[in-house]
């Protein structure tokens, strides 16, 4: 398995800036100042929607939707296009799946938990951000069709160069915030998420919204937002949740 920096049980790991891990058990602690999320899959469930527009296009090439769906988790959709579609022009159908998500709201939930965090951030004045693979219209589409709150600072696909596993995303998103990437915490329910935030330097947290543990390969791990606790000490915050990494490789999440 492939962890992030995470010291053994009843240690504490100290990284510059005062970022901290700490596990006792299954109980562990992060400590930052800031938190950086992905969207879909990590605050909002747009499962059903997904779905529908890659099946469509499956369909019509006569590829596996499982097998599409397992590649597409975490990454924009021209590489998903690129890789079963290999040196076509995608322009069209880009268009066309960019179209059919944006009107497409029904289904759209907020993870569970995912209210009670955001909220929790903003009333402590907390910074926090959105990266996510989705391009901005379609970002504040769901994250409004969700329930959720607009955070001030989005970045989406259009607005960089390199998508997720690179971590320009993350790094653009700290910037924003003022704060360094090594004092932020990241929530990403995808390994090419995963292996973003940690190529940037920052502490991640999986959600085993989407995938498996066993194909996260990552620690920590939590079922969905019901398993955070955000305490603020001053400009620092720690996120404490109870670390679900070695649940089976096929236990579904909470829904």
């Amino acid at each position: 398995m492939v962890f992030c920096r995470f010291p053994g049980s009843g240690q504490t790991n100290h990284f510059a800036g005062g970022a901290t891990i700490e596990i006792m058990g299954e109980l562990v602690s992060v400590r930052g100042k800031a938190v950086l999320f992905d969207m879909d899959g990590t605050l909002v469930d747009s499962t059903q929607v997904v779905e529908r527009a890659w099946g469509s296009w499956a369909a019509r090439h006569n590829i596996p939707l499982n097998d599409v769906l397992s590649f597409s988790h975490g990454r924009p959709t021209i590489s998903t296009l690129e890789h079963f579609l290999p040196g076509r022009d995608h322009a069209a159908e880009l268009e066309e799946l960019a179209h059919f998500e944006e009107m497409q709201t029904e289904g759209i939930l907020a993870v569970a938990g995912a209210a009670h965090v955001l909220n929790a951030l903003q009333a402590q004045n907390h910074p926090w951000a959105v990266v996510t693979s989705a391009w901005r219209k379609l970002a504040e589409i769901r994250i409004m069709a969700a329930g959720l709150p607009l955070p001030t600072v989005i970045v989406p696909i259009d607005e960089i160069r390199n998508g997720k596993p690179d971590p320009e995303g993350f790094f653009q998103a700290a910037a924003r915030l003022d704060v360094a990437p090594e004092e932020c915490i990241v929530f990403e329910d995808t390994r090419p998420g995963i292996d973003a935030g940690l190529n940037g330097g920052m502490q991640v947290i999986g959600l085993l919204t989407t995938c498996s543990s066993e194909q996260l390969r990552h620690r920590p791990l939590i079922g969905d937002f019901r398993d955070v606790d955000i305490r603020t000490e001053g400009s620092s915050l720690t996120i404490r949740i109870r670390d679900q990494s070695q649940r089976g490789p096929n236990c579904p999440s909470r829904k």
